[in-house]
């Protein structure tokens, strides 16, 4: 049975094959915990951003840099 995978997958399982060892144990790990915590939910991969992930993203970005003026 042949799985078929996008070409983000591919570059993803590529970059991950590059990782030193304990990295990419690091990583798995941390992918391994984050899908425990909602087990059979889907993520969405896609690569669009609603309005509100583009101003809650921009909220944050100006936040960080303010903070990082003032220290």
């Amino acid at each position: 049975m042949a799985i078929t995978v996008s070409d983000k997958e591919e570059q993803l399982v590529a970059d991950f094959r590059r990782l030193p060892t304990n990295a990419a144990d690091e990583i798995l790990g941390f992918i391994q915990r984050l899908a425990n915590l909602a087990p059979g939910n889907q993520i969405d991969w896609s690569d669009e951003w609603s309005e509100q992930d583009l101003r809650d993203y921009t909220a944050a970005s100006v936040a960080d840099l303010e903070a990082r003026e003032n220290d």
